[in-house]
């Protein structure tokens, strides 16, 4: 019989190690989102750990929990590898976002209020905020986190879900944008756009005003991974 029944409360050591596996993927995610590691390079786990001053086993366990998110690739006997997204994936990513954006625009447009142009607007002002400061990862996250409340405003708890599970991979993609994009500091200002698509009421250009957003965003990224390739 298990030493820890279905019951039985979980001991310290356990909440303390599964805190510390995450706080390893943090750490590992947000290097692989600025390029710390490239695409493609081999993690040590041993160097992680003695750099982390961890065991090997939450790094090992952080590597498993960042395999399933997308963001490295395991080898047999060889370990883990940050993924290398080529174009055909960087577009099969878009082409997913595209579809969950244009259906949380067209329910969130049907229940669009001054409460939601508010959060929404003091969202973009937090991004144009963060996009006059220094750090990567807050303008990478403050952008997910406006495509995210927008999603959530529309009320659809399983679109949601979907748009969580392909957020590991969209902050590849965001970190991308903002390499490969002619003015990085427009990426924010151009999230103006979905809000005065929200407050027209029009269906036919909040589609156009998202199929816009997206799909410029794509066609830098994608661009630019081909012209490194080339």
């Amino acid at each position: 019989m298990s030493a820890l029944s279905s019951d039985a409360p979980l001991p310290a050591s356990f909440i303390q190690q599964r805190n510390l596996v995450e706080q390893v993927a943090d750490y590992l995610t947000q290097a692989i989102i600025s390029q710390h590691f490239a695409p493609g390079e081999r993690l040590s786990e041993v160097q992680l750990a003695r750099d982390l001053g961890v065991s090997r086993a939450p790094v090992r366990e952080a590597a498993r929990l960042l395999e399933s998110r997308g963001l490295l690739v395991s080898q047999p006997r060889r370990g883990f590898f940050v993924r290398a997204l080529d174009a055909n994936e960087l577009g099969d990513v878009f082409d997913l976002r595209l579809c969950l954006e244009r259906h949380a625009m067209e329910r969130l447009m049907a229940r669009y209020d001054s409460a939601a142009e508010r959060a929404l607007f003091q969202q973009v002002e937090r991004m144009c905020e963060a996009a006059a400061g220094d750090s990567e990862s807050r303008k990478i996250e403050e952008d997910l986190a406006f495509h995210r409340q927008m999603i959530e405003l529309a009320g659809n708890r399983r679109l949601l879900k979907a748009f969580d599970g392909l957020s590991h991979e969209l902050r590849l993609c965001i970190a991308l944008i903002g390499k490969t994009h002619a003015e990085p500091d427009s990426i924010a200002t151009s999230h103006w756009g979905l809000l005065e698509a929200l407050a027209s009421g029009e269906s036919r250009r909040c589609r156009e005003a998202v199929d816009y957003h997206i799909g410029v965003a794509r066609d830098y990224v994608v661009q630019g991974i081909a012209d490194a390739l080339g």
